[in-house]
């Protein structure tokens, strides 16, 4: 059985979480926590746990496997989102360095797993460079994608390429526009979800001309968010399989246009765990390995 890293789409095998009960830990914590973080407002403990069973119960279903990250007192209730303190190739994880401040001890709290599990560490960023996970996004097994953000610098770009390029991978940089500053969680993922080899989730809007028309030249099909569904996650979609998703509850146009494209969709609530922090199902999950 072949397994690869580098695809946003095929059959996932495994999988990081960090659960709502380790990240968020209790109403105390969160009440603590949530403005400095920016969170549209405080999650509530008890419907954020049973928002993330349901939304792990949409992983089980697929027969993933899942591994988790414990909980770490150095970290904060951003640790829910742990796509963003690492990203996986089949060379071993890149340990990133966060964009957004209060999040820095994240990378290394996941190495300290990572190493205590025995999995390869291809390398770290360092700074001044700065890297997130969620500006990253494999196109194809040899294309990988990144966002030149607010979270993710020149200088990490270029420690990013100078580990990946003479391994044959190609990095394609998308130049994201301001939008709403410097304060605010857009990631390259915000307006792009890859679900199948030539099919994309894509908020047009938002997306640099010359970065869409690479999508288009390079064979994808695009299923467009409208503007009334961008703020509630509509972009933001897990793929489990090719055109088999995962959504935030909530977003219907964006749904109905999957389906239209031959997409099964399944869809938990993410009022606590996703829209409140900004961060969806591709943001809830590290994944690691994927069926070739």
């Amino acid at each position: 059985m072949k397994t690869t890293c580098h695809s946003e789409y095929l059959k996932l095998q495994s999988v990081y979480l960090k659960s709502a009960k380790k990240a968020f830990v209790s109403d105390i914590h969160l009440s603590e926590q949530w403005r400095d973080l920016n969170y549209l407002s405080r999650p509530d403990f008890d419907a954020a746990i049973a928002e993330y069973e349901s939304f792990q119960n949409c992983l089980i279903n697929k027969d993933v496997s899942l591994r988790f990250f414990p909980f770490d007192e150095q970290v904060k209730i951003d640790s829910i989102y742990c796509r963003d303190a690492s990203i996986a190739t089949n060379f071993g994880l890149i340990i990133c360095n966060m964009g957004k401040e209060a999040r820095l001890s994240e990378p290394l709290a996941q190495r300290k797993i990572y190493i205590a599990n025995d999995q390869k560490i291809l390398g770290v960023i360092k700074s001044p460079g700065t890297l997130e996970g969620g500006d990253v996004a494999w196109l194809d097994e040899k294309t990988l994608a990144v966002g030149h953000t607010y979270r993710t610098n020149k200088e990490g770009i270029k420690q990013l390429k100078e580990m990946l390029e003479p391994k044959g991978v190609e990095v394609i940089v998308a130049e994201l526009p301001h939008y709403k500053g410097v304060e605010d969680v857009f990631h390259l993922m915000s307006i792009l979800s890859p679900v199948d080899k030539d099919l994309a989730v894509v908020y047009s809007p938002l997306m640099p001309i010359s970065f869409r028309n690479e999508l288009i030249n390079r064979g994808f099909e695009l299923v467009e968010v409208p503007d009334e569904e961008f703020e509630s996650m509509g972009c933001n979609v897990l793929a489990v399989a090719p055109r088999e998703c995962i959504m935030v509850e909530g977003n219907p146009i964006t749904k109905k246009r999957l389906e239209d494209f031959g997409c099964e969709v399944q869809v938990y609530k993410g009022n606590e765990i996703s829209v409140k922090g900004g961060g969806g199902p591709t943001c809830l999950t590290r994944p690691l390995e994927r069926l070739l």
